[in-house]
């Protein structure tokens, strides 16, 4: 009865009344916003596995724009804040997307070089400048009038909303606008792009670095949303729930919906999971760990037993000739 009853309490934590859907969706919102930055890189041919670190510098942004602006009117400090935490992860997709196009430099490598670089930026900067005056451990001050205000229940922060507007405008942009169908026809077959006049290292650049923006903003409404301050220990896991999200969703923007908000309610139940059922809410690193496993199997399995099944196909298939003689023979 074990399972059971901890699936009853993962989903009643997650579902079980309205406040629990409401965080539910909170949690939802930066894991769209992250899966449609790995999912849009994927569309022109990039692996994005730097979102980690994009996320990483978009809430320090964020965070530094927010002290700054702490005392300003909202109306004021939000926008610039959340601006502050696009340009922030922009930046950081840029400079993978630029020595791509440049110099050919693979962004898988380069993206995992910079999420090392991130770490030790936050771990500087928000033990160092960003520090609270007073405080004997590093954390950084509140971000004030820049907090996201809350819009439904008690815990639902305006980032809900700027995640669905994140879903329509990339949808658009992918398949409604001419950028979408460069970055679309870039991710499949970059010589026909360059022969159909397109410019397949502008593209790039340009995608890594909305791709990042997208990640950092997600970055942005943890912080200004729900932690309203940042610590060196900060989005230990976020970017690497974000390209498991947009595998889940098949990187197309309502999948990555789906695979979002399945994601945000095994986060946002695992905690009542634990208390009812006392099961270690660690366990959903492994139910998501395992659910990536099986995404990047299938297309693996797929193309042994096919192959498989063409060796078998060859080494069965048998032809029946004749000789000049009559007898009959195998080929």
């Amino acid at each position: 009865m074990l399972p059971v009853t901890a699936y009853s309490a993962l989903l009643q934590g997650a579902f079980g009344n309205f406040d629990a859907i409401v965080g539910t969706l909170a949690s939802t919102a930066p894991l769209v916003l992250g899966g449609l930055s790995v999912g849009l890189a994927f569309k022109a041919g990039l692996f994005n596995i730097g979102a980690r670190g994009q996320f990483l510098l978009g809430a320090l942004g964020a965070v530094a724009a927010g002290i700054t602006l702490a005392g300003s009117p909202s109306i004021v400090a939000i926008p610039l804040a959340l601006l502050a935490g696009f340009l922030g992860g922009a930046a950081w997709g840029f400079i993978p997307g630029l020595l791509k196009a440049v110099a050919g430099a693979h962004e898988v490598v380069v993206t995992i070089m910079l999420n090392y670089i991130a770490d030790g930026v936050i771990t500087a900067v928000v033990g160092g400048p960003l520090r609270q005056q007073g405080r004997s451990e590093a954390i950084t001050p509140d971000v004030g009038n820049a907090a996201l205000p809350i819009i439904i229940g008690s815990t639902g922060h305006a980032g809900i909303l700027l995640a669905i507007i994140a879903v329509v405008v990339i949808g658009w942009l992918l398949f409604r606008t001419t950028l979408g169908f460069e970055i679309r026809t870039v991710g499949a077959n970059p010589d026909a792009a360059r022969y159909a006049g397109m410019r397949p290292r502008v593209v790039t650049i340009l995608t890594m670095s909305l791709a990042g923006g997208l990640a950092g903003l997600a970055g942005a409404v943890v912080i200004l949303g729900v932690n309203h301050l940042m610590t060196p220990s900060f989005g230990t896991t976020a970017g690497f729930d974000s390209i498991a999200v947009a595998l889940l969703g098949r990187t197309n923007p309502l999948g990555i919906v789906a695979a979002a908000l399945l994601f945000g309610a095994l986060r946002s139940g695992a905690t009542l999971m634990e208390i009812l059922a006392r099961i270690p809410k660690e366990l959903i690193d492994v139910l998501q760990a395992t659910i990536l496993l099986f995404l990047v199997a299938n297309p693996v399995l797929q193309r042994l037993f096919r192959l498989r099944g063409v060796k078998s196909g060859l080494d069965t298939t048998e032809t029946l000739t004749k000789t000049y003689s009559g007898e009959a023979v195998v080929q």
